[in-house]
């Protein structure tokens, strides 16, 4: 705490860190708590014949959020993996990711560091089928990248290390920059594979369609069944209001601090000033003794209480100005309060 009871600018920082981290995890912990109560909200949907039936019931032909859990199954052309043979999809990803090692100047050590350099992403028409074919009815999925969390399986992966002459070697390590290879990876989302989609069930033109919801709510295509999605979900909404309570408290922690501290210390001026209004009250109450007596008692008086005779001589400055109580009650080292100087003996004074 400062001069005049004001916080330090430590603490004041520390005090406007702890408001706005509680404030961003908060409002983080209210979106995941709104994304769960969505998802234990959502409506669950077999792939059977009832399902055009629930359409055409609900109100515009529409569930504003359903979960539909079944097997990847291709509308027309399916894609090929560029690697694997024999392994065919709807999605397919191809990623070029850069590693190298940079020099921190800071640290003064190398840290890893990776950059995807190209990736492109393929898409073909799919539904979603049940799990037993031949029965049941089939959802269109649009729009499969706008989803949250889309699950893609890494079908190849392989790592291209970098080729290094003597130069190049000591030019990275001038640059500050030593390439390590070139990661290449190509995911898939395979036909035959079981998914379990979140989002708006609509039926348009006799086609049922999974598509991104509204209302701000999440759209999901995961391999986890849903009790693990909302298991999931749920975790992370925990797990932030966990730490929105943890800093919430430290916050409320250091506020308290700042308010003792000033509390204390406008307890302390509060005190002061008391003693000032003493102090001149027996000042003036002297005064008037004084005014009473002819002014014999002042020119006596201790020049600390002021109450007291003078009765002590303090060597080698040789000063009467204090009484026996006030030069006991002085700091160590005991100085004259007249000249400031060192008092090496005490020689009692006695009036006749």
């Amino acid at each position: 705490m400062e001069g005049g009871g004001r916080p330090s600018a430590l603490q004041a920082a520390l005090l406007a860190a702890g408001t706005g981290l509680t404030a961003l995890f908060y409002s983080v912990y209210r979106q995941q708590a709104r994304l769960a109560r969505g998802l234990q909200g959502a409506r669950r949907l077999r792939l059977d014949g009832e399902l055009r039936a629930v359409l055409l019931e609900a109100p515009g032909r529409c569930v504003p959020y359903a979960v539909i859990e079944g097997v990847v199954r291709t509308v027309k052309d399916t894609l090929s993996s560029q690697f694997v043979e024999n392994c065919k999809g709807v999605v397919q990803r191809l990623t070029l990711q850069e590693h190298k090692m940079v020099w921190n100047r800071t640290t003064h050590l190398w840290n890893d560091y990776e950059k995807i350099i190209h990736q492109r992403t393929n898409t073909t028409a799919f539904d979603l089928a049940p799990l037993e074919d031949g029965t049941g009815v089939a959802v269109r999925v649009m729009k499969p990248l706008e989803a949250a969390e889309l699950s893609l399986e890494t079908v190849h992966e392989k790592f291209h290390p970098s080729v290094q002459s003597f130069p190049d070697v000591i030019g990275h390590y001038i640059s500050g920059e030593r390439p390590k290879g070139i990661q290449e990876t190509e995911q898939m989302l395979k036909v035959g594979a079981a998914l379990t989609g979140v989002g708006e069930l609509v039926l348009d033109n006799n086609t049922i369609k999974l598509q991104p919801p509204k209302q701000g709510l999440r759209y999901y295509l995961t391999s986890a069944d849903f009790d693990a999605l909302l298991k999931k979900q749920e975790s992370s909404a925990k797990l932030w209001k966990i730490l929105t309570i943890i800093f919430g408290f430290s916050t409320c922690a250091v506020l308290f601090f700042l308010l003792r501290k000033q509390y204390r210390h406008h307890r302390e001026r509060q005190h002061l000033k008391q003693m000032q209004e003493e102090f001149r009250q027996a000042q003036e109450r002297l005064m008037r003794e004084v005014n009473a007596e002819g002014g014999e008692t002042l020119k006596n008086a201790c020049v600390i209480c002021l109450s007291s005779a003078k009765s002590c001589v303090f060597l080698e400055c040789g000063h009467v100005c204090s009484c026996s109580e006030c030069y006991r009650a002085l700091p160590e080292p005991k100085r004259c309060p007249i000249c400031r100087q060192a008092i090496t003996r005490v020689v009692p004074l006695y009036n006749s």
